[in-house]
């Protein structure tokens, strides 16, 4: 067993080790989804996979990585190479077709709810990113959709340097922002914007108008009890 990281949270003083995760942790990985989503005040935010999307994964279709405490699973990011369907998450952001195959899902993080607070899930980010980086190059775009107002997973993409290219309905009817990083793209021209608007990030028509016309979501920020997000223009 290699272990590609170990740390200490800092809640509670608790070491923890993070490693690639297998067909074998199976089990444990659906526990903890189960989990996560009983402690949801809103569960439909969340999308979980299935037993056999996570097969997949494991199986060489992606790539999947945990933080455990001792011997216990409390943590794991996930990465899909997605199948070319209809549904491709780069077609939604007007990628070209000869561009799909570059593109990744960041399928779904999972955190135990005892120990949130930890930078778990900022620290698998960029540890499954760095893993990505040994494995296979052959990579540019990291897609991920993401409900509107499911507040720590926003923060979360924004934090990678993530953008809102898309805001549409997905999984049968579910809104959903439809996030993308271009691996290839410096950080001068991630930052290089023009122009910039906030809009409330309940005015869901607004956002769509710009995002049509070019707009990206760059971050988000919270003002007396209501959600705001910055969009910008090159």
């Amino acid at each position: 067993m290699k272990w590609i990281y170990e740390g200490i949270l800092r809640n509670g003083n608790i070491p923890f080790k993070v490693r690639k995760l297998a067909v074998e942790d199976l089990i444990e990985i659906l526990e903890v989804q189960k989990q996560v989503i009983q402690a949801m005040e809103a569960p439909g935010i969340l999308q979980p996979l299935t037993k056999d999307e996570y097969q997949y994964i494991l199986e060489g279709k992606g790539l999947m990585i945990g933080a455990f405490a001792g011997t216990k699973l409390i943590a794991f990011r996930a990465l899909l190479i997605p199948p070319m369907d209809e549904d491709h998450l780069g077609r939604d952001i007007g990628l070209p077709e000869h561009e799909l195959p570059k593109v990744l899902y960041q399928e779904i993080s999972n955190v135990l709810p005892k120990f949130r607070g930890n930078n778990l899930q900022k620290t698998l980010a960029a540890l499954i990113m760095d893993e990505l980086g040994r494995e296979n190059q052959q990579f540019r775009y990291i897609c991920c959709t993401v409900a509107p107002f499911n507040i720590p997973s926003l923060k979360d993409k924004f934090a990678q340097g993530m953008q809102i290219a898309a805001l549409k309905e997905k999984y049968g009817g579910s809104l959903r922002y439809i996030f993308v990083k271009d691996l290839k793209e410096t950080e001068e021209q991630t930052v290089s914007f023009r122009e910039s608007l906030t809009i409330n990030m309940d005015d869901i028509e607004a956002q769509q108008k710009l995002i049509e016309q070019g707009w990206r979501g760059i971050k988000m920020e919270e003002a007396g009890g209501t959600y705001w997000v910055y969009y910008s223009h090159t």
